[in-house]
């Protein structure tokens, strides 16, 4: 794929630097990168002059955009969002059409008018080289715009509904990463890890070199050697508790064939700016088949997940007056947390572990979003892709990162293979939260019956 790549990069290259000496023959402009230029510019792209010029232009286009400070990228957002939606007047005409006719040629001409511009605009950027990854970029800026400036939304939509498109499962390309894979590769692997930090070199090499340990990752064709999602997988034998032993450097290592259990232990996206668009349910799905032919002993497929809203949600109901999931003992034995080093004391943990577990079980159970949503991003991740709750593990994660997340909880999901479209279905269709016999009879009797908890 790379040498395909490279020839095509540098065929693209080289028509931009001619296309751009064109341009330059044509039309000299101001050195400076601000925003009028850009959707000047813009315009004569949208308008077509060549395949040429389209490409010069096109990489012209995403330089100056590159070179831009904050401000300027903001006033060019505003642009695509007032310049570059439908053309009214097209629309409008569609519109009568269809009222008037009724008919087939007419709906697909109000499908097309309907578009807005900057969609045909965003196709044409990408004729430049190396385009993709600049427009994932250039997302990535739109989205830290709009913590501010809602009225911006309508260009993420459409950076959304394009880049659905592009990056749909039959282009992505599943590789295993491991100490072959190139150097520049394994330092984005790095810098991308974003549930359990890899501290060096030697860190990496023991999740991804050693022979009870995998890691899996996604690419894209137009993205060389940039890493859309990835995922560590450990060997086991039995369903783990705790991160520490299976991120411990010095373990014993168990021999592939023994094991019975693989582990998804962390699941990091990479791409900020492709933010939306879902990978990581195809990624375990295609790495539970994959690992399966490799190893036909394993048996079990779970995870061992985060759960980075817990301790915000136990703070909250401790604070509540009448809090459903506490009760008056639970937040006396809470009182502790407030104490900064309270996780360092073994009886300390021990007296926890049932109330965390207790409350776990509520928040995952019975608490719900404004919308009705479990309120754990990682279960609604995992639920949703059919997997089951499994267990609760308190004090699963004693690392400062554990503690100030979720006061170190963990929890495990299990994929079951023959139960992920019933599962999903539950889940998706009527809100229902999968889980194990066990799960369930940690909910205090006051409040099982709150718990939209299907029987398994």
């Amino acid at each position: 794929m790379s040498s395909n790549t490279t020839f095509f990069g540098d065929l693209l290259t080289s028509i931009a630097e001619r296309g751009r000496s064109l341009l330059d023959r044509s039309s000299r402009v101001s050195g400076a990168t601000k925003a009028a230029t850009l959707v000047e510019r813009c315009e004569q792209l949208l308008s077509g002059r060549g395949e040429a010029s389209g490409v010069a232009l096109a990489s012209d286009i995403l330089d100056r955009y590159a070179r831009m400070k904050t401000g300027e990228r903001i006033a060019f957002f505003e642009a695509l969002a007032e310049a570059f939606g439908p053309d009214r007047t097209r629309l409008e005409k569609a519109i009568e059409s269809y009222g008037r006719t009724g008919s087939d040629a007419a709906a697909a001409e109000l499908h097309l008018a309907s578009e807005p511009r900057r969609q045909e605009l965003f196709r044409r950027f990408n004729l430049g080289p190396g385009a993709t990854l600049s427009l994932v970029r250039m997302r990535e800026n739109l989205m830290d715009a709009l913590v501010h400036r809602r009225d911006l939304a309508a260009v993420d939509r459409d950076f959304g509904h394009l880049f659905s498109s592009w990056f749909n499962r039959g282009f992505l390309v599943l590789r295993r990463i491991d100490w072959s894979t190139p150097a520049n590769v394994l330092e984005k692997i790095i810098r991308y890890e974003a549930v359990h930090a890899i501290r060096d070199w030697n860190d990496l090499r023991a999740r991804v070199d050693t022979p009870d340990r995998r890691c899996y990752a996604f690419f894209h064709p137009a993205l060389v050697d940039e890493p859309l999602i990835f995922v560590e997988v450990a060997l086991t034998k039995d369903i783990p508790g705790a991160i520490a032993p299976v991120l411990d450097q010095s373990r014993a290592h168990l021999e592939p064939e023994k094991a019975t259990t693989a582990v998804f232990y962390s699941i990091s996206n990479c791409q900020r700016g492709l933010g939306g668009v879902s990978f990581g349910n195809f990624l375990i799905k295609q790495v539970v088949e994959e690992i399966s032919r490799e190893i036909p002993s394993l048996s079990t497929f779970v995870t061992l997940s985060p759960v980075p809203g817990f301790r915000a949600w136990l703070d909250a109901e401790r604070k509540a007056e009448n809090s459903p999931a506490l009760t008056a003992a639970d937040r006396e034995a809470l009182a502790v947390l407030d104490t900064p080093d309270w996780a360092e004391k073994v009886e300390t943990r021990e007296a926890l572990a049932p109330v965390f577990s207790a409350a776990a079980a509520y928040y995952f159970l019975v608490a719900r979003t404004a919308k009705g949503k479990p309120v754990d991003p990682v279960a609604r991740f995992h639920l949703g892709n059919g997997a089951r709750l499994e267990r609760i593990n308190p004090m699963g994660d004693l690392s400062p990162k554990g503690i100030a997340q979720a006061a170190g909880l963990m929890v495990n999901y299990r994929y079951v293979l023959a139960d992920i479209e019933k599962n999903h279905e539950a889940f998706l269709g009527k809100g229902e939260v999968v889980a194990s016999g066990p799960v369930k009879k940690l909910l205090k009797a006051e409040a099982a019956s709150r718990a939209l908890v299907p029987t398994t």
